[in-house]
């Protein structure tokens, strides 16, 4: 169950109820890294606070999981998520530049701890900014401090940083706006990749959000899938943030 939890709240994302759906190009032409990182990172997303409702699916090979999901960001401060099975509030996280909370009711336990230990567990590296830049459908990696190739597949321009021999990453683009389309992280020592995908985008309020979100991991061969669709989002309201850990609780530790 927690890693389950742990997943449902890096992965599960939000929706707009905007169907402004935005024309995405084709890439033909081909450009050089750092003129695809310039395009991309034009996007820029200026706001305070972010509201998200969401519906979510998670299967893996022991079980199949619908869940709904309420996030509140305050931009590069604070991530609150809430998980609900039937209206019921089944999980809460509380994520922070140096700290990462969350408690579970099925099994009456909590987690306080920093990044370093999730990294650990997961066997990836996890900070505040790479589950934010999920959130807004942006590369989870600063892209300006990484050395890329770049050349175009299945009509995307993609780009392909091989520095790390143990870890390989991929990012797909739109040739439109230069919207990320697809990331991939591959750890093939470890048998494990990550795959996160982003079918379409809409403009709210100016902003260019994914609609929706594909999540495939593979770790040891056992394959789990999460698909998030978006119902509603709202920005720059006042948002409170409250968790607080329900009596009786156990704490529990990684390793």
């Amino acid at each position: 169950m927690y890693k389950y939890f742990l997943i449902v709240v890096v992965g599960v994302l939000f929706s707009c109820k905007s169907k402004a759906v935005l024309v995405e190009g084709k890439a033909k032409d081909a450009l050089s890294s750092e003129a695809i990182i310039s395009n991309h990172y034009h996007n820029k997303k200026e706001f305070s606070t972010l509201y998200i409702k969401s519906n979510a699916h998670y299967e893996d090979k022991k079980q199949s999981q619908r869940v709904t999901a309420e996030i509140k960001i305050k931009k590069d401060e604070i991530i609150l998520i809430s998980i609900r099975f039937i209206g019921i509030t089944m999980a809460k996280a509380l994520i922070t530049p140096t700290k990462v909370q969350y408690y579970e009711k099925i099994n009456n336990s909590f987690f306080e701890g920093d990044y370093s230990t999730l990294s650990r567990w997961l066997g990836s590296d996890l900070d505040f900014n790479k589950v934010q830049n999920m959130l807004l459908g942006e590369a989870l990696d600063d892209l300006n401090k990484g050395k890329f190739s770049a050349n175009i597949v299945d009509q995307m321009f993609k780009l392909e940083d091989s520095t790390d021999v143990n870890t390989k990453k991929s990012y797909f683009f739109e040739s439109e706006k230069y919207l990320i389309k697809k990331q991939q992280i591959s750890q093939k020592a470890q048998d494990r990749t990550l795959q996160i995908v982003y079918p379409n985008y809409s403009d709210i309020n100016q902003i260019a959000m994914p609609t929706n979100i594909i999540i495939d991991a593979v770790q040891n061969k056992e394959t789990t899938n999460i698909t998030i669709d978006y119902n509603t989002i709202t920005f720059n309201e006042d948002l409170s943030f409250p968790y607080s850990v329900p009596e009786g609780y156990e704490q529990i530790f990684i390793n």
